[in-house]
């Protein structure tokens, strides 16, 4: 897996500015990507925020395989955390779904403040994650408007913005954010296939040969289905092939591998290889890193 690595410096200030805003509320809700789940955990919430009440979104789930996804959110789900898989932007009820589970995880604190005799005032939860999971996207959809920048790129999101979600809710947009490093090769390989991290630093062609394994390895004969090409281990030849089948040629006829590279990344983002998941669940996983 080639070494992948980004964390400009608006994301340090983000980070701060999310540990200063942490006592102000009541939850999280962390959106990871359902092809990603593990992938796109950040870790620093963990160490921020370890007895927050959470909610974790899968986005981006119409574009991930069912059955994994569905074994997934049952792993998830655990004392104090709730998981929800969803297409954030046409699955029906986002605002209900949401809106019940954040209910759910802060009812406590609300007979708290009713045995104490205290009104109980709109539940606060910070909405956090890696870059392009669409949480701007997701708060649109539960404020009934478009409150939050989005586009289908990282780094749109640059302030800490709160938005009136619902008389019981209100939520704190926060930026994409990344962490300083990432312990494994493989997880910044994997971000950076499903577009969570800036192109202009990326090597397109390894980050698509990583990829390329990686799909073989879970779902054998869709790389060779995708792009009529025939079996074969060696994954430049594939990018050779995806090159020919996509008619990027250089003025000599040669196969434009790069061109290639970048083409297989963005039909692969808009599903064009069908319902994929790129990472399963493995025994030796502890509870606390999930």
């Amino acid at each position: 897996m080639v070494a992948v690595q980004w964390y400009p410096g608006h994301m340090e200030k983000a980070r701060r500015d999310m540990a200063e805003h942490l006592k102000a509320v009541d939850m999280i809700i962390e959106l990871r990507d359902a092809r990603i789940p593990m992938a796109s955990r950040n870790p620093v919430l963990d160490e921020m925020a370890p007895g927050k009440p959470r909610l974790i979104v899968l986005s981006k789930a119409d574009l991930a395989d069912e059955v994994v996804t569905e074994t997934w959110t049952k792993e998830l789900e655990k004392e104090n955390r709730k998981c929800l898989a969803l297409n954030i932007a046409t699955d029906k009820n986002v605002r209900r779904q949401i809106i019940s589970a954040c209910g759910e995880l802060t009812e406590e604190k609300r007979q708290r403040m009713i045995r104490k005799g205290i009104r109980p005032r709109a539940m606060r939860a910070m909405a956090c994650g890696i870059p392009n999971a669409g949480k701007s996207t997701l708060i649109n959809r539960i404020a009934g408007r478009n409150s939050a920048k989005t586009a289908d790129k990282p780094g749109v999101t640059r302030a800490l913005t709160w938005i009136k979600a619902d008389p019981t809710l209100e939520i704190l947009d926060t930026p994409g954010v990344l962490w300083p490093k990432f312990e494994e090769p493989r997880t910044g390989s994997l971000l950076a296939a499903t577009g969570a991290i800036n192109e202009n630093i990326l090597d397109l062609k390894e980050i698509a040969m990583d990829t390329i394994h990686v799909i073989r390895d879970f779902y054998p004969g869709v790389m060779e289905e995708t792009y009529g090409a025939e079996v074969t281990t060696r994954t430049d030849v594939m990018l050779e092939r995806i090159a020919e089948t996509r008619h990027l040629l250089k003025e000599n006829g040669v196969p434009d591998v790069d061109r290639a590279a970048s083409v297989f990344l963005h039909e692969l983002r808009r599903g064009k290889l069908g319902r994929l998941t790129l990472e399963r669940i493995k025994d030796e996983q502890s509870e606390e890193n999930l």
